[in-house]
């Protein structure tokens, strides 16, 4: 028994006033919109990447990446190895506290397959200055295809907090152009419609 009841317990069948029936219209049409919209962005909006994903081990994937830093190495940036694979090859990236490793160097107009995953914690890829953004978490292969559209230099950052060096955690890609040096700095997903 309540306190002061309801005057009419079957408050469900009372009608509904005409002005509060209109903003549950509006409120239902603006979330199928809303719920579209979401969907027509994902292909119109040129920010999410289409991607594959795969279940590895942290310590099997570390391995592939450093077999692979091994063999395209072409020099070192402060203790980490600067790689250049060839034109389509596939490309590995590692995250884990607080690094991206190792460097990238791209060239300009070849699609690369980026494969990127984290070692020790979920870890945000976001690479600067355009507009890509990747969850990236342990045990999953995230894969994009990627196509450098202008030379230049990219920064990685973490944009999903990490712990106390978060702030620090940062990479590159370099992106050079076989027929001249410069340029704005432009990547465009292969797999973008």
């Amino acid at each position: 028994m309540a306190i002061s009841p309801p005057g009419r317990i079957i408050w469900w069948n009372e009608p509904v006033e005409r002005t509060e029936l209109i903003w549950i219209v509006i409120a239902f049409l603006w979330g199928l919109f809303m719920f579209g919209f979401m969907i027509a962005w994902h292909f119109v909006g040129g920010q999410n990447l289409n991607k594959e994903a795969y279940r590895v081990t942290p310590s099997g994937y570390e391995e592939k990446v450093e077999q692979f830093a091994a063999k395209y190495k072409v020099r070192e940036e402060k203790g980490i190895p600067v790689v250049k694979p060839g034109a389509g090859a596939e490309v590995y990236l590692l995250g884990r506290v607080w690094q991206w490793w190792p460097i990238l160097e791209l060239e300009k107009g070849r699609s690369y397959r980026i494969h990127i995953s984290s070692a020790d914690l979920q870890h945000g890829f976001s690479l600067q200055p355009v507009n890509i953004n990747i969850q990236v978490h342990p045990g999953y292969e995230h894969v994009i295809t990627l196509t450098p559209t202008e030379a230049g230099e990219f920064g990685i950052v973490c944009n999903e907090f990490c712990g106390l060096g978060h702030h620090t955690m940062t990479g590159k890609i370099y992106v050079t152009d076989q027929k001249k040096a410069g340029g704005e700095n432009r990547f465009a997903g292969g797999d973008r419609p």
